[in-house]
């Protein structure tokens, strides 16, 4: 098993100064994770957002008796991608392919998955096929953190793609948003919103 991230360290990943595009390497980390296309204004995505969220509270509330005040509520993210990058940076939604995740200790089992599986089937029936417990590896990345409205975060993600250009640098896998407030409690132009993008050299 592999350790815990210290609270330096997920600073490092989660809280950079905003406004200022700062490189990463992301390390090898579990998640629960679920898959999906379309826009995310759609059922589909609503629903697996739901499901998503289901499952995680039962490891969430384990958490939180293992770890005490040592727990971080870990935010939800989303890994976005589409057949064509331009519509990907334009956002155009309907054209989206996306996987929620949400992660999670480094000490939850299968066992522990299955049991939370069980848990919340029982009460809400069977659970989507692909919602699942996975390690997502992204390496060295660049990101940047957008404070503000939502409707702004494609001319961010479309500067951080000039900037990666300008250095010589091309994608390495999708393209992942983090959200670090929730949209229904935070006022726009104070939502937090953290974009991150794996790079390799062009």
């Amino acid at each position: 098993m592999k350790k815990e991230l210290t609270r330096s360290e997920l600073e490092a990943l989660y809280l950079p100064p905003a406004g200022e595009l700062v490189v990463v390497d992301v390390p090898d980390m579990p998640f629960l994770m679920i898959d999906g296309d379309g826009s995310p204004d759609a059922d589909p995505f609503q629903r697996a957002l739901r499901w998503l969220f289901r499952v995680v509270h039962p490891i969430r509330r384990e958490a939180r008796a293992r770890m005490g005040g040592h727990f971080v509520e870990p935010p939800l993210q989303g890994l976005w991608w589409a057949e064509d990058v331009a519509d990907l940076v334009a956002g155009k939604k309907d054209e989206m392919r996306w996987r929620l995740m949400i992660p999670v200790p480094e000490w939850v089992t299968d066992d522990l998955f299955t049991e939370a599986i069980r848990d919340v089937a029982a009460k809400h029936g069977d659970l989507p096929e692909d919602l699942r417990l996975e390690r997502y590896h992204e390496g060295e990345s660049i990101q940047i953190l957008h404070v503000g409205p939502d409707e702004e975060i494609s001319d961010v993600a479309r500067g951080l793609y000039e900037h990666l250009h300008e250095r010589g640098l091309a994608p390495s896998g999708p393209h992942h948003q983090i959200y670090l407030t929730d949209p229904a409690r935070t006022p726009p132009a104070k939502r937090r919103t953290l974009l991150r993008q794996p790079v390799r050299p062009e």
